[in-house]
Order: structure tokens, then sequence, then C-alpha cells
């Protein structure tokens, strides 16, 4: 019997159920979408359904049903007033805003209209006409005003008035009353009586609505009741969570359920690599290491994640791992993100490895002709044991002889069809998946679930702590001429700057403006380079012919320089924790005190203040996680998109973190109780899936 997990998303629309159909209708079949407009739909909510607007759920409501008179209103805020026309005042000239006059008993204000239609207002709302209008209230003149208000009509057609307005994230060419608009008329397509898929003692206990109920309070508001917002919200994003989590239970159960040969522990041979290392292992490794080895010991394939921080030691975790797997006759493919980091990780598994007697390839985009058929051979006869490489190994090409041990650098940087590809070469390979980005413990049951964790907490013997400091770009010229004396001194320089091109702070005009007020050679690496030239660019820097490189977030991770001593983040404002925390770690990789500044243009906002602070304050990779989740505001997942994890629709962190434990206790109990008989829970689970799945049917 196949499990309902292993054919739920073949994209067969008969294995699901008729009650989700008005959900999986394309969204240009909805009144005011079409064909026309359905791209900018789909820009907005990220998918092409139904429920993907549905999905799409306000931040906030504006609340309008405090109506004051004008003398009360207050400047900065939104109002809601009863007011009457008494004046029109036509612009004078071309660029100046049209200026409509009301007044009520206790004063004047005037709404502005900047882009507007003369005859449409004259008609619509003559002098005399008792309006109500809401908006934010501007002081001008000393005069209160209202730029282009939120909403205006006739006191006779208020009870279409939003008194309670839902607050949508917009793209360019939708308003907000577009959305709301077009939400509604999606919202009739759902049908009444909607299964329920969450244990009912939970719904219950926590005093959710149903599914129905929570997308319509949120989306069609019948009092201003910020309770009942929570609670609708709350709920959806439980839906989300509990989705993935029964995702990770069933791979969990399923792997524990496969059965593969165990790889026996090979003390000696671990000895001997260490043996020819210049420096002791910290605990930390060690421990992380036992763990790996116990896994691939045990007769189940091993999912394992292993977290280090910058500069933490995590290559050489894996490299024992491989050494493990490759002393009992088996290979090891080692999957690097990048053209630069898979040759990087290549010398450094080669010089580790190498002496040990092991051949090591490397296979990456730019391997053709004699040279990739030599290394497609070594694979398929197993005379190369580890292999080093990106994408390139995906293809259908490659062929192991025997593949064991799968190692993935920053998973977050493959798409799961690549990966599943790669896995597809073995009979169920141990994995095991590293991540220089310390992830928290919340977002780590979301994303990795079915996988057991590792986490190297030590530097290694000999590192100094990264001074960093913040400095304001007011102080460039001093920052230049700092440089300039370090460089003299020997120091090499990480410049990053936030974008390619720019008239200010892009990497191209700064290496430009560097080489001509240092009179030096000013190295350059950005996205869109070359693969041939970054890798010559960083070359240079590696081998110190170029002593400041001017870079995008390109090196980022794992890049490799131990020789440079300062780092230099311009436009630091605009970088989340955790890429400036990875960032920060491309220095301080010798034994040399190293620097971090941290350049930024004033005004700051509180947020980037507070992150830049708290980058000050720790190297801590993990306290820098949680606090990154901690200083976001509502619907700003940057620091999550930079962190590597995948996007929710509903769950907003940290405020939603208490529900994830809930959905991992109540899915292994779904999967748990599994049967092969269908029955209505498992039917409405199959539902949840459809519908919040990352992987559900497109």
């Amino acid at each position: 019997m196949i499990h309902f997990l292993d054919v739920l998303f073949l994209n067969k629309s008969a294995m699901r159920n008729p009650i989700l159909n008005s959900l999986y209708a394309s969204l240009d079949s909805l009144d005011g979408v079409g064909k026309k407009n359905q791209g900018i739909f789909v820009k907005l909510v990220g998918g092409s359904h139904v429920f993907d607007l549905l999905f799409h759920v306000p931040d906030e409501w504006i609340n309008r049903t405090n109506i004051v008179s004008v003398a009360n209103a207050i400047p900065g805020e939104v109002a809601t007033m009863y007011t009457t026309v008494t004046r029109h005042t036509v612009p004078s000239r071309k660029g100046l805003p049209y200026r409509l006059v009301t007044r009520d008993d206790s004063g004047q204000i005037t709404l502005v209209y900047f882009n507007f239609n003369r005859y449409s207002l004259e008609k619509e709302f003559p002098i005399g006409t008792e309006v109500i209008v809401s908006g934010k209230v501007d002081e001008y003149q000393n005069s209160l005003q209202m730029v282009h208000p939120d909403h205006m009509m006739t006191k006779s057609k208020s009870e279409n008035f939003p008194w309670v307005e839902p607050k949508y994230r917009l793209t360019a060419g939708l308003h907000n009353w577009k959305v709301h608009k077009t939400v509604k008329i999606a919202l009739d397509t759902v049908p009444e009586n909607f299964p329920e898929w969450i244990n009912k003692e939970l719904v219950s206990e926590k005093g959710w609505p149903s599914f129905k109920e929570a997308l319509t309070n949120l989306h069609v508001p019948d009092q201003y009741d910020l309770k009942k917002f929570k609670l609708a919200r709350m709920r959806l994003a439980y839906d989300e969570v509990l989705a993935r989590a029964v995702i990770s239970a069933r791979s969990r159960k399923k792997r524990r359920e496969a059965k593969r040969s165990s790889i026996p522990a090979s003390p000696d041979k671990i000895q001997s690599l260490l043996e020819t290392l210049p420096f002791k292992p910290t605990n930390a490794q060690s421990k992380a290491f036992q763990e790996i080895s116990n896994d691939m010991n045990q007769g189940i394939p091993m999912r394992r994640l292993l977290q280090g921080d910058v500069g933490s030691g995590k290559t050489l975790v894996g490299a024992m791992a491989s050494v493990q797997c490759v002393a009992n006759g088996l290979q090891v493919a080692f999957m690097a993100p990048t053209e630069v980091l898979a040759r990087q990780q290549y010398d450094t598994l080669g010089k580790l490895l190498s002496p040990l007697g092991y051949n090591v390839g490397v296979l990456t985009g730019r391997n053709q002709g004699k040279t990739r058929e030599g290394t497609l051979v070594g694979l398929a006869e197993g005379s190369i044991q580890v292999i080093v490489g990106t994408h390139a190994l995906f293809q259908t090409k490659v062929v192991f002889r025997n593949l064991g041990l799968i190692i993935i650098d920053e998973l977050q940087r493959f798409g799961a069809e690549n990966r599943n590809s790669l896995a597809k070469k073995a009979d169920e390979p141990h994995i095991l998946i590293m991540s220089a980005t310390p992830i928290p413990r919340t977002l780590e049951m979301a994303e990795y679930g079915d996988a057991d964790s590792s986490i190297i907490d030590e530097k290694p013997i000999g590192r100094l702590p990264i001074v960093t400091r913040a400095l304001p770009d007011s102080r460039m010229e001093r920052i230049v001429t700092a440089i300039n004396r370090a460089v003299s001194k020997g120091n090499r320089v990480y410049w990053i700057c936030p974008r390619v091109e720019d008239d200010t702070s892009g990497a191209v005009a700064r290496q430009k403006d560097l080489e001509n007020i240092l009179r030096m050679p000013i190295g350059l690496v950005h996205g869109r380079m070359k693969a041939i030239d970054k890798d010559e660019s960083l070359e240079k820097f590696r081998l110190g012919e170029v002593k400041i490189l001017v870079a995008t977030t390109v090196v980022e991770v794992g890049v490799d320089v131990p020789e440079a001593t300062i780092m230099i983040i311009e436009g630091a404002e605009n970088f989340g924790l955790a890429q400036l925390h990875q960032l920060r770690g491309r220095v301080g990789r010798g034994s040399a005190e190293s620097y971090c500044l941290l350049m930024y243009s004033d005004p700051l906002t509180e947020i980037a203040r507070k992150r830049l602070d708290t980058l000050r304050r720790t190297e801590d990779g993990f306290k820098l996680a949680e606090a990154d989740l901690q200083l976001r505001g509502p619907g700003d997942t940057l620091g999550v998109k930079q962190s590597g994890m995948v996007g929710y629709k509903l769950v907003e962190l940290p405020k939603h973190k208490p529900l994830f434990r809930l959905a991992r206790d109540e899915a292994r109990t779904i999967v748990s109780q599994w049967s092969d008989e269908e029955t209505p829970k498992q039917e409405n689970i199959k539902m949840l899936l459809s519908l919040l799945s990352p992987t559900r049917q497109k």
C-alpha cells in the first residue's frame, strides 16, 4: 500500500477532494481579475489559485469607527469625520493639487488631491453635500488637511463605509481597496461547513474559529475586535505549521522504517586523520562527529543537521564522517552551493584526506571535455572516493559505484528537486546537512523536523574576538585613511557594498573610487560577474596580489582568507542580523586581531539601530539568530530569508513560536495512527496538505 504522502502531490486533480475545487480555481476566474490583472495578483500573493489570495491575510486592521470633529482631529493620526463641502478650488497651473474644502461646526479641513478628475469630484461632491471622510490628518500652514483621503463618500451612502478596514501588503499597481474587494469575492467561493483538520479539543481549548470563520473574521471584520483578529491569525498560522509538521513526522517515520547496511566506526582511520592536523579538534567538534558516527553505524539512513557558527570547523567534522564512510568502501558526495565554494572545499578536503590515500575529485560547471569524462569514469568505477561539486552533481550522467554519504553545505541554496535527484543516485544514503547560519530552535523544528541536530558551539583554540564598531558614513574619509594605513602594514580588507551598481554605495563605483584615492589595484567580486572572473579576483585576494576586495554578499558564506583582518560593511542598516554576522565571519579566521566596521546612513530606524547594537555586543550566532526573530516586525520576512528559511504565508515569527511544539506533537499522533483504510480525519489532513504544504499541488 503506497502511503498517502507518497502520492498526494502527484498533481492529479482526481486525488483532490471536490470541496477544494473552488479554492483551486484560477485567480483569473474572479470578477475584477481576469487575464488582464492576473499577473499582478500572482506577483502579490505568490500563486495563481484562489486560496493563494485568501492566504494573503492583512497585517492589521485600520479602525475608522472613532468619529471625531474637525477640531478634535490629531495631526499624524487616522481620523473619520462627517463634514459638509463648502468650496472647490481648481489649481491655477499644472502640478498644483485640487483642493476640496469641507467643514463642520467645529472647524475646517481641506481635502487635497494631486491625481484628480475635476469634473468627477464636482459632480459627486457639489457644494453643500454632507460627506463622510477618513484618512491621515496633516497640518499645513497652521491648517488641517487630508491628502488623498483613504475613503470619501456622501453621508447617504455611509452604509457601505469600511468602518474596519483590513490593511494588506501591496505591490505596484494594486491599491488596498482593490485587494480587499477581490478577496471578498474569493471568500464567497469557500464552501460552508468546511471540514476541521485540527484536533477539536485543541480548537475548543484555544478558542479558535473554524477555518472559514478565521478567513472571514480577518478579511471582512464586522467590528474592531483585536482579540478576534489575533485568534483568527493564530488559528490559520497553526494550520500552516501543522501541515509542515505532518510532512516532517511522516518523513521521519518513513526513514526509520527504511533499511540500509550500517557503516561501522573506523577509529584507527580517524586517528590517522587527526594526527595530520596542527591542532586538536574542539570538544564540540568531537561530540558532533560522535553523534554522526553513531547514526551511520545504525541500520537506518541518517538525517542530521550540523550547525556551527562561522569558523567553528564544520568542514573537519564532515571530513571525519567522510573517512568513516570511505574506510568502509563507500563514496561521499559533498555539495557546495557555488563554484567558488566547491573549489575551496575541494582544496580543504584534499589537504585533509589525500595524505590518507583517499582520492578527492571536483565536479562543477567548469569541468568540460576530458577532465569531466575522467571524473565521471572515476565516480562510476569507484576510484574517486570523495567528490565535491555544485549542481553539476545532479546531472543524469553522474553515476556512483557505491554512494553512501551525502554532505550538503548550506542546504537552503539548493532546490528540493535537485537534492532529491542526488539522493536517488544511491540506495537510502546517509545525509548530513551543514549550516553556517545558526537556526533558532523554532525554525529548526519547522524546516528540519525530520532530522536530528548536532551543534558546534565552540570556536577553535586561539581565535580572538572580532572587534565590532558602528560608524556613520559621514566618517568615510577617516575610514579610508585608516584602511590605507592598515594595508601598508600588511593587512587585507573586505569592503562590502549592498548593491552592484548605485551612484553612492554600489560595488562597481566604490572599487573605482578606492582605486583613485588609494592609488593601488582594488579587487572586485559581485554576482553579475562570470564565474571565472569571480574566481580570478578571489584568488588574487587570497594570494595577496590585491590587498582590498570590494564585494557584494557573494562572499557571505564559505570564502576563507585567514590573512583578511578587516571587514567594512557599507550600508549595514540594509542587512539583517544573520547576514551581517555571516559577513563578519569572513575575518577573524587567523591568529591576528580582526575588526568589523558597520557603516550606516543617518537617520537609523529603531529596528536598524537595535540590530547594529546587538551585533556589536555579541559574536554568538545562536543568540543573534534568536534576537533576529525578536527584532523583526509584522510582515518583515527579511531575517527569515537571510537565514535561508522557507517563507511562510501565515506564520509570523516570533509571535507564533508557541505553535510549533503543539503542531509537532499533534502531527506525530496523526502519523502514528494512520491506517490503510481511509478515515474522515485522514481525508481532512490530506485537504490541509493540499492547501498549505510547501509541496502542494501546483
